[in-house]
């Protein structure tokens, strides 16, 4: 199975946070994970902003370590699908929409700590996802 890495999901991991043991198992098991250039661009930022750009490539550098899949094609049904997500449910982030239109075309399973904005989607099963914490 696909799985798919919100930003939360490798900031957690990378800084050593609850989860951070859940989202290594899926780093390290054969599944191939995958995150979106529009949830990476947030986790660059974040540890860019805390700690500068050595910070920020070592991040780049550990998801490559492990084999993360960068999806950073923009096509159109990516893209539709993830404006529909943000006018229909409305308290998401644009980005979280990314992962869940990822999610959604690559058949997987998302991998989050944002029980805030995600809980609604897993109500409404939209996609499987999986809570780090």
């Amino acid at each position: 199975m696909n799985i798919i890495l919100d930003a939360c999901s490798v900031i957690a991991y990378e800084r050593g946070e609850d989860g951070a043991n859940l989202v290594e198992r899926f780093l390290v098991e054969e599944d191939p994970c995958w995150i979106h250039a529009i949830n990476l661009c947030e986790v660059y930022y974040d540890f860019l902003r805390a700690g500068g750009q050595a910070a920020a490539e070592q991040v780049l550098a550990d998801l490559r370590g492990f084999g993360v899949q960068i999806y950073d094609q923009m096509d159109a049904d990516l893209w539709k699908r993830a404006a529909s997500h943000k006018a229909n449910l409305r308290r998401i982030s644009l980005a979280d929409c990314f992962a869940l239109a990822l999610t959604q075309k690559l058949e997987g399973q998302l991998l989050t700590s944002d029980m805030t904005e995600f809980g609604p989607v897993a109500a409404q099963g939209l996609c499987e996802i999986q809570f780090i914490r």
